[in-house]
């Protein structure tokens, strides 16, 4: 992954692969909400938006770079995923997912109209780009080229899995596990489920926040489209296919699902239709997922 830039430095090809491992962020945050704990979240790109909103307001309005504000954009975020998930985890199935959906749109209707401060339709312009000391070389402008993105993304890729990793490895992990197998033995058992939910809430929701921080400074310009339900729906299908409770599943359903439509832009008339039949076949072959347990080997 370090050395593709300079194998094969294509900015439009890096370009798309930094989009795709930015999916592969948002698919880890997911993850731990849908994949461990078993909670449908069809809201999700709403935690992305305000991450990248955070940042650019903190950018614009008080002058914070973007390293600086890495902390405040995931911390942001995780608090409104804790603050949905108080009283939307009260209900279950369909009724959770409908909540989840209507907070989604919530928020993106809400960056639209608060034009005041939002920039209504039209979004944040003029947000930096970040900056970084090079030894040497002085303050680097990563500016519009693509390697430095692409270098970015994938160190918080990384950072992401590793700690996504360690969290379905701990006691917590376990117990979201427990949750999403049998959430009434889970709390007959002891397991505060509540409170559980609400952690894997606020943890996917700084991840998201955190892409949204990084997807603002690359892009430069924000606007409340960008974050539309159809990117929930997307993110949550990378999950998928990558197998439920997978960590590598999401970074590879991403990796597909992200570069897919590109790969299949010669044919732009049936790309749509051949991503769709592609998502069908591995579906039928690997209905648990490229990476997820079937049903006899978690019984097992």
């Amino acid at each position: 992954m370090a050395a593709l830039p300079l194998v094969y430095p294509h900015p439009y090809h890096l370009d798309v692969l930094t989009t795709s491992l930015l999916y592969a962020l948002l698919a880890l945050g997911l993850n731990l909400i849908v994949g461990l704990t078993g909670v449908l979240h069809l809201g999700y790109a709403a935690f992305f938006a305000i991450g990248a909103y955070t940042y650019g307001l903190l950018n614009l309005r008080a002058g914070w770079p973007f390293w600086p504000s890495l902390v405040p954009a995931a911390a942001v975020a995780g608090l409104f995923g804790v603050g949905i998930g108080l009283p939307a985890l009260r209900v279950r199935g369909d009724y959770l997912a409908i909540v989840t959906l209507g907070f989604g749109e919530i928020v993106r209707i809400a960056f639209t109209n608060l034009e005041r401060w939002t920039g209504g339709p039209n979004g944040l312009l003029g947000i930096d780009h970040p900056r970084l000391w090079w030894p040497g070389h002085g303050i680097f402008d990563f500016g519009v080229a693509s390697a430095p993105y692409y270098y970015l993304v994938c160190a918080a890729v990384i950072l992401a899995a590793a700690l996504c990793v360690r969290l379905s490895r701990s006691r917590i992990g376990r117990a979201w596990v427990a949750i999403r197998e049998d959430e009434l033995a889970a709390a007959c058992a002891g397991i505060p489920v509540l409170q559980l939910k609400l952690l894997a809430q606020g943890c996917g929701g700084a991840i998201a926040g955190l892409a949204g921080a990084v997807f603002a400074a690359k892009q430069g310009t924000i606007t409340p489209d960008s974050f539309d339900f159809i990117l929930s729906v997307m993110v949550l299908a990378m999950v998928v296919l990558g197998g439920l409770g997978s960590v590598r599943g999401a970074i590879v359903g991403a990796l597909v699902l992200g570069s897919l439509p590109e790969l299949l832009r010669g044919f732009d008339q049936y790309r749509m239709l051949a991503f769709g039949l592609a998502m069908i076949v591995i579906m039928r072959l690997r209905p648990q997922g490229l990476f997820g347990r079937s049903s006899h080997a978690s019984a097992a």
